[in-house]
C-alpha cells in the first residue's frame, strides 16, 4: 500500500482509466469577483497538478471533458478565450509532457475547431507520440450523443460498402468505430462542482464506470482530492451483474 498523506492507495487495484468532467470554473470566478475566463486559466493549473498526480501513480489513461459540442453556444468571448488558453496550454506544457512521458491525443469533432487550435494540439500530439507513460486524452468539441451519431454513419456506411452484414453487428463493432477505439473503458468517472450528472460524455464508455461527485469546484480540485477519489474507487466492489460469492 502507499500511504500519501493519510490516504492508503493500493498500487495493484488502481483504475487504468480515469475519466474526469472538469465542472466549477465559472463560479469559482464568480466567487472571486472575476470574469468567466479567470476560472478557466485557474482551472489549467488544476489540469497539470491532476495530470501529474496520475503519472505518478501509474494510471494508464487519464480523460479530460474540456470543451463540449454544446460550449459552442456560449457567448463568443468566452469561447474565443477558451480557444486561446488551448493553445497557450499546450504550447507552454509540452516540454514537461515529454519530461513525464505523457502521450497526448485528443477525442472529439477536431475539424471544427479553428485552424490556430488544430495547428497547436497537433504539435504537440506528433512530439508525445512515441511516449509510453499516461495517455492523456482530451474530449474538445466532443459529445457522446456527436460520437454515438458518428459512429452510426460509419457502420452504416460500411454496411452500404458490402464491408459489414448488419446481422454481424456486435459491441465490439460499436465499440470500434467509436472515438475512444483501442482505449479501455473507464473504470472511474470523477465530477466536480457539485453536480449530479452525466452531461452527455463517454455514455456508450461509462457503462460500468463507478461514478464520484464532489463538491470541489475545479479549480480548487487538489491532487489529495483525486487520490481520495482513487480511494473510494478502491473501497467498492464491481461485480459487473454477478453476485459476491462469484467474485
Amino acid at each position: 500500500m502507499t500511504e500519501i498523506k493519510n490516504i492508503n492507495i493500493d498500487p495493484d487495484r488502481l483504475p487504468e482509466h480515469v475519466a474526469i468532467t472538469m465542472d466549477g470554473n465559472g463560479r469559482w470566478a464568480k466567487r472571486h469577483g472575476n470574469v468567466r475566463l479567470f476560472g478557466h486559466q485557474n482551472g489549467v493549473s488544476t489540469v497539470n497538478e491532476i495530470v501529474t498526480a496520475a503519472a505518478e501513480l501509474g494510471i494508464k489513461y487519464l480523460t479530460l471533458y474540456t470543451f463540449s459540442t454544446e460550449n459552442w453556444n456560449r457567448p463568443q468571448d468566452e469561447v474565443s478565450g477558451l480557444m486561446n488558453l488551448l493553445i497557450s496550454a499546450s504550447e507552454k506544457n509540452m516540454e514537461k509532457l515529454i519530461r513525464n512521458n505523457v502521450k497526448l491525443i485528443t477525442i472529439g469533432d477536431f475539424e471544427s475547431l479553428p485552424q490556430k487550435v488544430r495547428t497547436s494540439l497537433q504539435n504537440v500530439i506528433e512530439k508525445t507520440k512515441n511516449n509510453t507513460g499516461l495517455t492523456l486524452i482530451l474530449a474538445i468539441s466532443y459529445s457522446s450523443r456527436w460520437e454515438i451519431t458518428e459512429m452510426v454513419k460509419s457502420i452504416a456506411q460500411q454496411c452500404v460498402d458490402g464491408k459489414i452484414n448488419p446481422s454481424s453487428i456486435t459491441n465490439e463493432t460499436i465499440q470500434d468505430n467509436l472515438s475512444t477505439r483501442g482505449i479501455p473503458d473507464p473504470e472511474l468517472l470523477i465530477r466536480t462542482s457539485g453536480e449530479y450528472r452525466i452531461s452527455n460524455f463517454l455514455l456508450w464508455q461509462i457503462a460500468y464506470t463507478e461514478l464520484y461527485f464532489t463538491d470541489t469546484l475545479w479549480p480548487d480540485f487538489t491532487k489529495e482530492e483525486f487520490y481520495k477519489a482513487i480511494e473510494n474507487y478502491q473501497s467498492r466492489t464491481r461485480r459487473f451483474g454477478k453476485v459476491d460469492n462469484q467474485l
